[in-house]
């Protein structure tokens, strides 16, 4: 269940930037203040229609220091009067998450189980942070206290943030992302955005201690995916199970 929740928090870190791309040029450029690097950050969603993507993700479990594992392929999608839909295919561990905008199911194909349960209950409370970003309408200075991390940059020059969340949450106590400078810099330069998902590298940490890195790769941005990609009929004979 700790991939389930976790996922959640990580919701707004599509990431569609290389952190191998930051260019010799955006390392050499004259530093962006905060408000540069959250500006090029927050401008990214305004046309997210989208998303899908190959991620890997690894958990460090506070306390024992066990380690866990996973990767896979992430769809989403944000239609204009709908909220948000997005499925989770993991290859390792084998599970599904796919939420249709109004329920979530999460399928564990080896237990022959799926859990059933209303986006809204999923995102009550002070989870409903993840909720505003899933559906493209979060602002990080809104929602975050934002500050550079204690290293500004890191070894490419890339921007590092550290989030602290608004409003308290279980799932999210303490979010760090790398912003690419390259990117920074073209919003800079032209004024507008043409990277919509600037983050390169993230690491989530929870109310517990736990800390959870998610990597992207192969994003590939508002390419029209159907809508039948979120939906999910139950196999027979799987225990279905609700809260």
């Amino acid at each position: 269940m700790k991939w389930f929740f976790t996922i959640f928090t990580v919701l707004v870190l599509y990431v569609g930037a290389d952190p191998a791309l930051a260019s010799s040029a955006a390392n050499a450029a004259a530093p962006a203040t905060l408000a540069d690097v959250v500006s090029a950050l927050e401008k990214g969603y305004e046309t997210l229609q989208d998303v899908q993507a190959d991620f890997s993700q690894r958990t460090i479990i506070a306390g024992i220091k066990k380690e866990q594992r996973g990767n896979g392929t992430v769809l989403l999608k944000r239609p204009a009067s709908a909220a948000a839909m997005f499925r989770f295919n993991y290859d390792k561990p084998k599970q599904q998450i796919i939420s249709n905008g109004k329920q979530v199911w999460f399928y564990l194909p080896e237990n022959r189980q799926v859990m059933v349960t209303p986006v809204a209950e999923m995102f009550k409370g002070g989870n409903g942070i993840a909720l505003s970003y899933l559906t493209g309408l979060g602002h990080v200075s809104r929602d975050f206290t934002v500050a550079f991390a204690r290293e500004q940059r890191d070894k490419r020059g890339n921007y590092q943030l550290e989030l602290v969340p608004r409003k308290p949450s279980p799932v999210l106590a303490r979010l760090l992302l790398t912003v690419s400078a390259e990117a920074v810099e073209r919003f800079l330069g032209e004024g507008t955005v043409r990277d919509l998902f600037p983050v390169v590298a993230s690491v989530v940490f929870d109310a517990g201690g736990n800390e959870t890195r998610i990597d992207y790769s192969r994003a590939r941005v508002n390419k029209g995916i159907d809508n039948g990609k979120f939906s999910f009929k139950i196999p027979d004979g799987v225990e279905i199970i609700k809260p």
